[in-house]
């Protein structure tokens, strides 16, 4: 240390004598211990004070007036920065703070050494502390004062002579996701290379610009800012590409840049198309997100969730980043390390899908829509099957149709850049919106699905008796005239209005509620899942809608009538739901009263390691009467029995010999050209519930013809039956 210092307060004095010199200063002096001083050892602490402060504020220009004239000489204004600049860049700066240590004293007449500690604020990796840090000040008698004897060490001890801050990251592999089975899903096992240069030992400057450019896709000007952003002694990650152009480009990359390449892995979904709207795919972050990720220690390089649950779990998924932050010889040797983080591994995710299921369910809609060419398929834009358990809300299956790769979408698609942009291209052109997740960001109107919600609020409410009759013919005209879709049903109970689904039946059931208050109606609707979260958090949902006569009238301007009851107890009008939140309401019916949270996560954990529960079950009670939920139990459970709707279609399934409970539905979605929407909402068995089904296919007629057969097959699947 003596001897540094020593050499450094020579450089000074030798600069000073170089300009003009006051008459006493011509006699040569025997040594610097006998050199008399007129500065105070304050002064020199307030310099130094000054000079951190400055540093604290991020004021360069500030700072560099503090040097001494000889280090001003030696580093120049734009020198100096850079040294800062580059410094800061490889910490991911973000602010630096200084207390005091040991204070200041004097190492000779003209040499003071201020020791004070320096805390580091990194968005990569936290914060540390460098201690027991000295800053040098030497008296400058042609400024006539005390000031900063620079050099790079004053950043970091160690820094004279080319050595530099390296960053050396350690990003967790981002985690797999599991069906319940223990089947991946999503992995890591893509392949991509990353390309290293360093610029002092490129070969062919220009020509090496040029083949990275094209290997990349991207401009000249662009490769060569990044690159000279940098150290010119210093490795360079120029970006990543995929095998193939690895393949291709690796001679002249490795001839012309001297480069050097990395393994890096890639997301990859294995199984192709299953359940793409459910898994999501990943990307770059946006510019907005970038902050909130650099403070969690990732980078806007940095892989994360676009979509589904790599989305809405992506925390979980991508860890925690560790690594250290060394000082390192221009040669690349490790000085001495400044902090160190350790990673926090990613953690995996273990779904509530059947994956065999959850395929099954797609080949059935596929050849639904196949064996219809023709017919109503042609004027059909999708489909959704949604399979639950009745008593936890664990998903088994949620089918969204058609579907889409979603390894087009990820940053890194593994069947290359060009493939994945025109499979993307014609998913975003198509009038049928694939990437839509139908199951749960679809709202419809209901139809005579509609009449279960109906059917609660007229008898737990009172209403009606539970022994009321109803003939019902086949108009009704209290308002309008109103038909059947039957000439008349006779007298029916209320299970039995279920069974054969009577319209006329539910039209007075709307009026009624109507005349004694029509909030009944909403209100139950509301109370029973509908126009509010289901309470999934896995995926990102539509609420639906469900009017009331104060939306009525704040937002259409119009007074609420009984027709707008009339309307929605049969399932139209304005309402709108979606086929997660019926499958939700039909688990309440299932299980004697209770909404289940659905959700898709089952457990996280460390593959091989201890595996915690993400979800526990949570139930919501409807209050509804025991009486009322089993007459209406009653009244589904004969809908697939003889008499019922749907009766033609299970009258020779196995599933008789467990039963299965279920209402059909047919909703009115536009115009008399345009056809209906199909539903069919299920459970099973009869006696102890298990399992809930739900499907619904857009425009294409009786729920009874279209989605009831197609949740047969998902329920003989299932119970495998098939």
């Amino acid at each position: 240390m003596r001897w540094r210092l020593w050499f450094l307060v020579m450089i000074v004095l030798a600069a000073a004598a170089c300009g003009p010199q006051r008459p006493q200063a011509a006699q040569v002096l025997p040594t610097l211990a006998l050199l008399p001083s007129n500065y105070r050892l304050e002064d020199a602490e307030r310099i130094a004070r000054e000079f951190l402060q400055q540093w604290q504020n991020g004021d360069f220009a500030a700072m560099h007036r503090l040097l001494s004239l000889a280090a001003q000489d030696a580093y120049p204004l734009t020198n100096f920065e850079s040294f800062y600049q580059n410094t800061n860049d490889a910490l991911s700066f973000q602010s630096v703070s200084t207390s005091d240590g040991t204070g200041i004293f004097r190492e000779q007449d003209s040499v003071a050494i201020y020791n004070y500690n320096a805390t580091f604020a990194t968005r990569l990796l936290g914060s540390f502390t460098d201690a027991n840090r000295n800053l040098m000040l030497v008296v400058d008698e042609t400024a006539n004062e005390w000031r900063i004897a620079w050099t790079p060490d004053t950043i970091f001890d160690g820094m004279t002579n080319g050595a530099y801050v390296r960053a050396e990251l350690n990003v967790p592999n981002r985690a797999n996701i599991y069906d319940s089975a223990g089947n991946v899903l999503a992995d890591q096992n893509g392949a991509m290379v990353r390309i290293n240069v360093i610029r002092d030992s490129i070969p062919d400057y220009p020509n090496c610009l040029a083949t990275i450019a094209t290997a990349l896709n991207q401009e000249v000007t662009d490769v060569q800012a990044r690159l000279e952003a940098r150290p010119s002694f210093w490795v360079v990650e120029m970006g990543i590409i995929e095998p193939a152009t690895y393949t291709r480009d690796r001679a002249q990359l490795e001839a012309l840049c001297a480069a050097q390449f990395e393994d890096v892995p890639a997301r990859r979904y294995p199984n192709g198309t299953l359940a793409p709207h459910i898994l999501g795919y990943v990307g770059f972050p946006t510019e907005a997100e970038i902050p909130d990720l650099e403070a969690a220690g990732f980078n806007q390089a940095s892989i994360v969730g676009r979509a589904g649950i790599e989305l809405t779990w992506d925390e979980t998924l991508r860890g925690q980043p560790g690594g250290r932050l060394v000082l390192v010889t221009s040669e690349g040797q490790v000085i001495r390390e400044l902090t160190r983080v350790a990673v926090q591994p990613a953690q995996s995710l273990w779904l509530t899908l059947d994956s065999e299921l959850q395929a099954t369910v797609e080949r059935i809609l596929v050849e639904t829509y196949r064996q219809a060419r023709g017919g109503w398929a042609e004027n059909s834009l999708g489909a959704s099957v949604v399979v639950m358990d009745a008593n936890t809300g664990a998903i088994r299956a949620m089918v969204s149709y058609p579907f889409f790769d979603n390894n087009a979408y990820n940053t890194f698609p593994t069947m290359g850049r060009e493939a994945a942009s025109r499979l993307i291209e014609r998913y975003q052109s198509d009038p049928a919106h694939p990437e839509v997740n139908r199951p749960v960001q679809g709202v419809y109107p209901l139809g005579s699905v509609m009449k279960t919600v109906s059917a609660a609020a007229v008898a737990d409410s009172g209403v009606y008796a539970l022994d009321e009759r109803y003939t019902c013919v086949g108009i009704w005209n209290r308002d309008i005239t109103r038909y059947d879709w039957n000439d008349g049903h006779g007298t029916l109970t209320l299970p039995q209005s279920l069974t054969h689904s009577c319209n006329p039946y539910y039209y007075e059931v709307g009026y009624q509620l109507d005349q004694v208050d029509p909030w009944i109606l909403p209100t139950y609707a509301t109370r029973l899942g509908f126009g509010g979260s289901s309470g999934l958090t896995d995926l990102i949902e539509e609420t639906g809608f469900i009017p009331d006569p104060d939306w009525m009238r704040t937002v259409r301007g119009e007074t609420w009538t009984f027709s707008e009851s009339v309307n929605m107890a049969i399932g139209q009008g304005f309402m709108g739901v979606t086929p997660l939140q019926v499958a939700r309401w039909f688990a309440a019916i299932a299980n004697d009263g209770d909404l289940p949270r659905p959700y898709l996560v089952e457990s996280t954990g460390l593959l091989g390691d201890s595996i915690t529960p993400a979800m526990i079950t949570e139930l919501t009670p409807t209050g509804l009467r025991p009486e009322v939920l089993a007459m209406i139990r009653q009244g589904l459970c004969d809908v697939t029995r003889e008499g019922g709707t749907a009766d033609f279609v299970f009258r020779n399934s196995p599933l008789q010999s467990i039963g299965v409970c279920g209402k059909t539905g047919t909703a009115q979605a536009g115009g008399p050209s345009t056809p209906s929407h199909a539903w069919f909402a299920s459970y099973a068995p009869r006696d102890n519930p298990e399992i809930i089904v739900v499907a619904m296919v857009e425009t294409a007629g009786q729920g009874s013809e279209i989605a009831a057969p197609i949740a047969r097959q998902v329920l003989e699947a299932y119970f495998d039956m098939d």
